[in-house]
């Protein structure tokens, strides 16, 4: 099935806390060959696009499926640009060499957890509503009502004390980014927050989300896909 949408890869090679985090192997294969093959699987997508200011990331992307048709810039490649930039810059290249479309899907390079029948859910949601994004989200584990911060003399203080004798079952619940994919309808013009009004969440369970920043992060990963895919 092809259609109006492109996925983009953001896949810096500057990774400090886990170096070439994006290419580090992960049970046999890059971790971002898990990002290209599940957007290959969705049969969602006309293009798949890594963004990239590393070589040796681009060589892979290629090999595992990706178009990789410039090198980001450097300013586009520090530790201080968003994911915005990178994907604006992205869409604005696109443009310049005649190709629009209606739909934008981000991916992240450290996803391989993610499932295609979220990212299919998620096309489904976007195009069948009047919404500007369409994300991938998960429940919170622990009600956010009752958590605390630590102030500067080392003690306790709750974000909202009035909670404190609430039965946790009676507490509203939340929700959070999963970190996985976000899909952007090109068409709508909107000036609210991605986790505001124009969004819907695609609602994951929270056994396939995990964020990886740190060696821990990636541990846990291990330990999770482990479970969830190699033992199913």
């Amino acid at each position: 099935m092809k259609t109006n949408c492109v996925a983009i890869i953001p896949a810096r090679g500057g990774s400090k806390r886990i170096p070439k985090k994006n290419i580090k192997d992960f049970f046999g294969k890059p971790l971002i060959a898990y990002s290209i093959e599940v957007a290959i699987k969705s049969k969602l997508f006309s293009k798949i696009i890594v963004s990239t200011d590393d070589e040796e990331i681009a060589r892979i992307a290629k090999e595992y499926g990706a178009e990789v048709p410039f090198i980001r810039p450097k300013k586009l490649s520090d530790d201080f640009t968003g994911t915005k930039d990178v994907i604006d810059h992205t869409v604005n290249y696109l443009k310049k060499n005649g190709e629009t479309y209606d739909y934008v899907c981000t991916i992240y390079a450290t996803a391989p957890l993610l499932q295609e029948q979220y990212l299919q859910e998620g096309y489904k949601t976007i195009i069948n509503s009047s919404v500007k994004h369409c994300f991938s989200a998960t429940s919170m584990p622990f009600p956010i009502q009752r958590t605390f911060k630590i102030n500067d003399e080392g003690r306790c203080e709750m974000f909202t004390p009035e909670s404190f004798l609430v039965r946790s079952q009676d507490l509203e619940e939340a929700y959070q980014d999963a970190g996985q994919f976000y899909w952007e309808n090109q068409t709508i013009e909107s000036n609210e927050i991605i986790f505001g009004k124009d969004s819907i969440p695609i609602i994951i369970p929270r056994n396939f989300v995990q964020d990886i920043d740190t060696l821990e992060d990636w541990k846990c990963a291990e330990v999770m896909y482990k479970v969830m895919i190699c033992d199913t």
